[in-house]
């Protein structure tokens, strides 16, 4: 009798893998022939033993059969446990899309999976000519995978179904073999199912020693590690964990989480359908930050929980770093010093831009604290905690200047660091760079400064990829940028760029009622002995163009405390070259002096001369010590004439005249106008 048999399946691939199985288990018994449906049929059967991949291809392949002369087996098929691992694998409790060709298949499917009580998870059968009952996350098939509908994102293949066991001995039966072939063919299909064994038992060892050494990392990190399954059976419990809540964690494990924790708000924030969220808890008087987020493809929810405490003292080092390496924004809106109306202003406009993520063009003289407002901007931002890095635009070379803000590769060019170096913006990546002076960047760095702003990439010197970045730019500058546009030496297009919005800066002299407030900063960061200011300079100092705004003020103020011998400023401590306090920079912007009568002339030069004398001595001068002094002068006037005369000296800004009995102090314009008269009485001599 001849051992022939004819294999008729759906699909190449089921051909194939059936073909395979039936030679591994007869080996060289049966000779076997093998067709697919969907290549065609060449030829009819007489006389043959015919197995059918399914009983659903037996429509298909009938008008090829002689049925009175053929023998018909239709093969049951199995899971084919050369991929069975991968069933296993999937997360217990998830909705499994089970894909197929035709729908009985998948459905017969899905019924031996259960019956062999691989039920772990629910399978819904499904093919092409099916409604597809979806959304799914997950999908499977036995090599049907075309048929798997593309918006699944994870698709598995588990393998052609297998001929079963029961049908492998219909074939043997067909064929009457002798004792000793069916005991050669048994232990070939035990074999398998050994070898199957053995892949198993390898996958085992391996998840067993990757569980040991994922239990060692989870273990090992500083927080506590809560992993649970969707109906609430702790799987993951780590040691830091345990002695947060005091529960260890082989009490914890396998166990659902309502008997572990008894902290009602706790379970109800861990079990929430959120796709994550964190919240503050205290637990065992130890404040913990719980973080917890969902993993929705193995239906597993994780939480950490910090303390708080290790929280912060790590976040105080972290900033200690990016403070030593110069990372960091040093001032806060509370920095910025005065009351007066246009500074509050420009603080809440500047906080509400700190507020976007757009780019910020800063205006303002010299002076007027534009690093101090984009370094408060960065500190009340979402970026806060990441870098700020700042570098002034005028003060490198434009070769240095690129480099810096670029970076470069190793061996970029004559000098380049080795291994190469970051660039601000590489640096920056995550915060903010502040780019003070940019109207003073040559039109080449303009360009890749473009290029940064609208890619959001970056190409180091000497580099050929492109390095992504998430830079936020605060622009500052002092000059007319739509002047410099018209000039061409400032790109119109980056002016654009870096003026999505827009930042004023009043100057010192439009808010000159905040002087006093910055004086006593001044004084109290110096540590200064001065205790007392009079009038006279701080209407001196009000008066003052102060054209350097508050850098300059605070420089002058520095020259006077150096030069004052006492615990007081009088205008005698005034720089007397300084532009700020001459006549023509005190008058300036009022109206003309009005002519001083030739009479009076003398009397305010002798009353003048006195407040000179006193002034040196430190000393002010009540209008009894000015009719003493005048009394050998050319011009002796009463006490009622000194008052007189004082107040016509003050109101043309020669003195100041105190409250009380503080008695009168010349002005530095009285004093220029008393030396301009002495100089013009030496020139006519």
């Amino acid at each position: 009798m001849k051992r022939e048999l004819i294999l008729l399946a759906g699909t190449k691939e089921t051909e194939k893998a059936l073909k395979e199985q039936l030679q591994s288990v007869f080996g060289e018994l049966i000779h076997i022939t093998s067709y697919a449906c969907d290549e065609g049929i060449p030829k009819y059967f007489t006389d043959e033993l015919i197995v059918y991949s399914s009983a659903l291809i037996a429509p298909e392949v009938e008008e090829y059969i002689d049925f009175d002369s053929c023998s018909i087996i239709k093969a049951r098929r199995t899971v084919n446990y050369e991929y069975i691992d991968r069933i296993f694998e999937l997360p217990p409790g998830k909705r499994i899309l089970y894909v197929n060709d035709f729908i009985e298949t998948a459905q017969e499917a899905v019924s031996t999976l259960k019956r062999l009580g691989i039920d772990h998870v629910d399978y819904i059968p499904y093919s092409p000519s099916a409604a597809y009952p979806g959304p799914f996350d997950i999908a499977i098939s036995p090599g049907e995978m075309r048929s798997i509908p593309s918006s699944i994102p994870k698709k598995i293949d588990i393998g052609v179904r297998l001929i079963d066991l029961n049908t492998i001995m219909k074939i043997i039966y067909h064929f009457q073999l002798s004792e000793q072939l069916t005991s050669d063919i048994t232990d070939r299909y035990t074999r398998k199912i050994i070898e199957l064994s053995q892949k198993l038992g390898a996958i085992n060892r391996r998840a067993k020693t990757l569980n040991k050494f994922l239990n060692k990392v989870v273990d090992g990190v500083n927080d506590g590690i809560l992993a649970f399954q969707e109906d609430g059976e702790i799987t993951v419990f780590n040691e830091v964990l345990e002695r947060m809540v005091g529960i260890t964690a082989t009490h914890a494990k396998g166990k659902k989480l309502n008997r572990v924790f008894k902290n009602i708000e706790l379970n109800h924030f861990l079990t929430s359908r959120q796709d994550e969220d964190q919240e503050y808890f205290t637990l065992r008087q130890q404040n913990v930050m719980v973080y917890r987020f969902r993993l929705e493809a193995e239906g597993v929810i994780v939480a950490t929980f910090k303390d708080m405490e290790e929280t912060i003292e790590m976040e105080k080092v972290r900033k200690r770093e990016l403070q030593r390496r110069g990372y960091i924004a040093k001032y806060t809106f509370e920095s910025i010093l005065g009351n007066s109306r246009l500074i509050t202003e420009t603080k809440l406009i500047a906080g509400k831009l700190a507020q976007s993520e757009l780019p910020v063009l800063i205006y303002g003289e010299t002076g007027t604290g534009k690093e101090l407002f984009s370094s408060a901007m960065h500190n009340d931002s979402s970026r806060k905690n990441s870098p700020y890095l700042a570098v002034n635009c005028s003060a490198l070379p434009e070769d240095l200047l690129e480099s810096e803000l670029f970076g470069y590769e190793d061996g970029a060019f004559t000098g380049a660091k080795k291994g190469g170096k970051k660039g601000l913006f590489e640096q920056a990546d995550g915060g903010t760079l502040f780019l003070d002076e940019i109207g003073d960047i040559s039109l080449k760095l303009q360009a890749r400064l473009l290029r940064v702003l609208q890619e959001m990439e970056i190409r180091r010197i000497g580099g050929n990829k492109n390095i992504p970045v998430d830079v936020r730019i605060i622009a500052a500058t002092n000059k007319d940028l739509q002047s410099l546009i018209i000039e061409g030496t400032f790109r119109e297009d980056l002016y654009h760029r870096l003026k999505v919005l827009s930042l004023q800066l009043p100057s010192l002299r439009e808010r000159s009622e905040d002087i006093p407030l910055l004086i006593e900063h001044f004084l109290r960061m110096e540590q200064s002995k001065i205790t007392t200011i009079d009038e006279a300079v701080l209407e001196a100092m009000k008066k003052a163009p102060w054209s350097g705004n508050i850098r300059e003020l605070k420089n002058t103020l520095l020259y006077m405390m150096t030069v004052c011998g006492h615990d007081r400023l009088t205008i005698q401590e005034l720089p007397r070259n300084d532009h700020n306090f001459t006549e023509k920079e005190q008058t300036k912007g009022t109206y003309p002096l009005p002519e001083i009568p030739m009479s009076k002339s003398g009397e305010y030069i002798n009353i003048l001369a006195v407040l000179v004398t006193f002034f040196e001595k430190g000393e002010r001068a009540s209008r009894q010590k000015i009719h003493s002094s005048l009394q050998q002068s050319s011009t002796p006037l009463s006490v009622q004439q000194i008052r007189t005369r004082l107040n016509e000296l003050q109101d043309l800004g020669y003195v100041f005249i105190q409250r009380g009995r503080s008695g009168t102090e010349i002005t530095p314009a009285g004093i220029t106008w008393l030396n301009n008269q002495r100089e013009n009485v030496l020139t006519n001599s």
